[in-house]
């Protein structure tokens, strides 16, 4: 009869939700919550977007020894490495192609300096030597541009970005640029100089930040991301306003010389794994997503501060991943546990691009990927779940996910996020894209965006602590619940 009772009352307390009097022996409930631990958490995050790491921008040697923290790191809570050649390194390169430093630009022979007075929008080798045409407006082109250099102040774009847009002066300076330039070229035009208007000067900063880095894709994979301008390109060249007086003058004429530094750069996913407890489902992986990199070191934006810390973006993700791997070392689920921290997200989901195309473990093993991006600012009660409507592969994931909230965390979900019409696009922004796209159930994590985004604010001291932990635990209890499910997440049958 005391072993009958015992076994009721077991059977009782498994019912409970993960956040009252979760069973350590439970075969549905995540048993290490207490693991992941605010102070460890904050311990991490200082170090990891603090200035010694100087932005871990892709490419750079401040990547390369924060992919070594966090190697150093899985290899301190236990982790087996995963990656390449019994590492917990996958190594790949990027390709980059850049704006020499050679190139040069004359306007009435005085040579302007480059990354200072002019940014070149398009890394290009070309050589224009020709008269300047001055357009008041962009209904000036009905003069004769064949073979001349077309100057004109930027107007407005159509339409314009969303309002409240994230980046919204870059993404009006880009869209400006492209449209205005596209015309021009069609004109005849040999080359285009743009004036910066208002919003594109308040923008210039982090716009010609990104000019002067050029432009990135992965070595040795397709190109998949559609080519803009197909025809063949021409100088587009951005100038600050104070160079319209140079620019306006009776027969001026300007010389453009650009030249292009093209070559290989290394960046690193680090790859760790918890075995799984099951001698079949073990050989099955619960893969857990983030980036460790962000800008690095940019332009002088707040105050005397250049570094890109990144804690947000994606420092809160990777140290999350580490807390989520010191509860699973410490009681491991049936499958096992892949940590994928990639590098390159930044440059264009590079790194994850790599691993879904060469992964370190069979691609039909991987069960799932539990992606996260961002996930310790806004509201402590809100969140967001992207994959679970336009962009859904599996209602099954998105139901485990659901059930962990429901019974452990209780967040507010935003889907909105993940409408196909939300102008932010920002389901194709992160490391999840490239799995969904070769047909693993996917979903991402995120407490989505802030007024601190891609700036020097994004600092460790901003973060909030508690909803941190409390996302990690989200994270961590859906993929438990993965890991212990006798059945895999199934795909959607695509329409």
């Amino acid at each position: 009869m005391k072993k009958t009772l015992t076994i009721l009352l077991l059977a009782g307390i498994s019912l409970h939700s993960f956040g009252q009097v979760a069973s350590k022996t439970s075969s549905t409930n995540p048993p290490e919550l207490s693991l992941i631990k605010e102070a460890e958490l904050k311990k991490d995050i200082f170090e990891l977007a603090g200035d010694a790491f100087r932005g871990r921008r892709a490419g750079t040697l401040d990547e390369m020894r924060a992919a070594a923290w966090v190697a150093q790191k899985a290899q301190e809570i236990g982790l087996k490495p995963a990656g390449d050649d019994g590492t917990y390194f996958q190594f790949f390169n990027m390709h980059r192609t850049q704006t020499s430093s050679l190139s040069t630009l004359q306007i009435n022979n005085q040579k302007l300096e480059l990354w200072k007075d002019y940014w070149v929008t398009q890394p290009i080798t070309i050589h224009v030597e020709a008269p300047l045409i001055w357009l008041n407006s962009m209904a000036d082109t009905t003069q004769n541009l064949q073979g001349k250099i077309a100057v004109v102040k930027i107007v407005a774009p159509k339409p314009l970005p969303a309002p409240g847009m994230s980046l919204w002066g870059y993404r009006y300076t880009a869209l400006a640029i492209r449209q205005q330039s596209m015309v021009l070229r069609r004109k005849g035009a040999a080359a285009v100089i743009l004036i910066a208007d208002d919003v594109t000067q308040n923008a210039l900063d982090f716009v010609g930040n990104n000019f002067q880095k050029g432009t990135y894709r992965n070595e040795g994979l397709p190109i998949t991301a559609p080519r803009t301008n197909m025809a063949t390109p021409i100088p587009v060249i951005l100038v600050r306003s104070v160079s319209s007086n140079m620019l306006q003058q009776n027969n001026s004429s300007a010389k453009i010389d650009l030249k292009i530094d093209d070559y290989l750069y290394p960046s690193v996913n680090v790859v760790a794994k918890v075995e799984g407890t099951d001698a079949q489902l073990r050989k099955e992986y619960v893969l857990f997503s983030g980036h460790h990199d962000h800008d690095g070191v940019g332009y002088n934006i707040v105050g005397k501060d250049s570094i890109w810390n990144g804690a947000d973006d994606n420092a809160s993700v990777t140290v999350g991943m580490l807390a989520i791997a010191r509860a699973w070392k410490a009681k491991p689920g049936k499958r096992s546990a892949l940590f994928v921290w990639h590098g390159a997200e930044e440059r264009g989901l590079l790194g994850s691009r790599w691993y879904a195309v060469h992964p370190t473990v069979p691609k039909e093993a991987i069960v799932a990927v539990l992606n996260g991006d961002m996930i310790g600012r806004n509201a402590p009660d809100s969140a967001a779940l992207l994959g679970t409507t336009s962009h859904k592969n599996s209602t099954q994931l998105v139901d485990m996910a659901m059930k962990a909230n429901a019974q452990l965390t209780h967040f507010k979900v935003d889907f909105s996020w993940d409408d196909a019409k939300h102008p932010e696009g920002w389901y194709f922004r992160s490391d999840h894209l490239p799995y969904a796209q070769v047909g693993i159930p996917s979903i991402f994590f995120t407490t989505l965006l802030h007024a601190d985004y891609h700036t020097p604010k994004d600092e460790p001291d901003r973060i909030d602590m508690a909803k941190l932990a409390k996302m990690s635990k989200w994270w961590y209890a859906t993929g438990w619940l993965v890991s212990q499910t006798p059945q895999k997440p199934a795909l959607d049958k695509q329409p």
